[in-house]
């Protein structure tokens, strides 16, 4: 059977595993690739990883097509992800309305479950909130990082800590079993990121990436979208 590679976020896993059937009904075609940090996806994109379709940050997007490894013309935006709080469903729910909130919250965790702090958005995001909030040297010890969200997001499903806490992109956190959305970041803590899709430039199936875009960007998907924590 012919596929449709892609390379993408995984912050995308759950908006592409929800469309796979319709794309399957257009275009005769599955779809398969790797979803992981959107630093190592866009760098498996120029090392010569072959791909049909990307779904990354729009940030990077516009680089990869600066690079003519995107072609400029496909690129769309799929829509805005944030970076949330995550706990186990037997735990209660946290809230962090202020950075105060948010300190105490992280402090009190025996266990802080995030993606790669180097490669990945949320990661980043994790480390740069933990600088500002002074305690990054406090919780180091702590940190559970993993390869990306979906990794880190099992792994606190399934964690034997007594209070632990996740923190990554909503989408990752909405597709995982065994956890719940717990709450945003607070105002000065927050990311909401813009995801984008577009064809790569050596696609072997560039008009059915085509088609799997305009099925994630779609208003007939808008509900779908918003289901597995996309928005706008």
């Amino acid at each position: 059977m012919t596929t449709l590679t892609i390379l993408s976020g995984g912050a995308a896993q759950g908006l592409v595993r929800g469309l796979s059937d319709a794309f399957k009904t257009k275009t005769s075609l599955s779809i398969d690739g790797e979803f992981g940090a959107v630093g190592i996806m866009a760098d498996k994109l120029r090392t010569g990883t072959a791909a049909d379709l990307v779904i990354l940050t729009q940030a990077l997007l516009a680089k990869l097509a600066e690079e003519k490894l995107v072609v400029p013309s496909s690129i769309a935006d799929v829509g805005r992800v944030e970076t949330a709080l995550a706990v186990r469903n037997r735990d209660p729910k946290v809230t962090a309305k202020t950075e105060a909130d948010l300190r105490e919250v992280l402090r009190s965790a025996d266990a802080i479950y995030v993606p790669d702090i180097k490669a990945s958005t949320a990661g980043q995001h994790v480390a740069k909130v933990l600088d500002q909030l002074g305690i990054a040297y406090e919780v180091a010890s702590r940190l559970k990082i993993f390869p990306n969200g979906a990794t880190a997001m099992r792994e606190l499903a399934t964690s034997t800590a007594a209070r632990p806490i996740g923190c990554t992109q909503a989408t990752e956190i909405i597709a995982t079993d065994g956890i719940a959305l717990s709450g945003s970041l607070p105002p000065g803590c927050e990311l909401v990121t813009m995801y984008t899709a577009g064809v790569t430039a050596r696609a072997a199936h560039p008009n059915e990436a085509a088609v799997l875009i305009a099925l994630l960007t779609g208003v007939e998907h808008k509900e779908l979208r918003q289901r597995v924590g996309f928005a706008g």
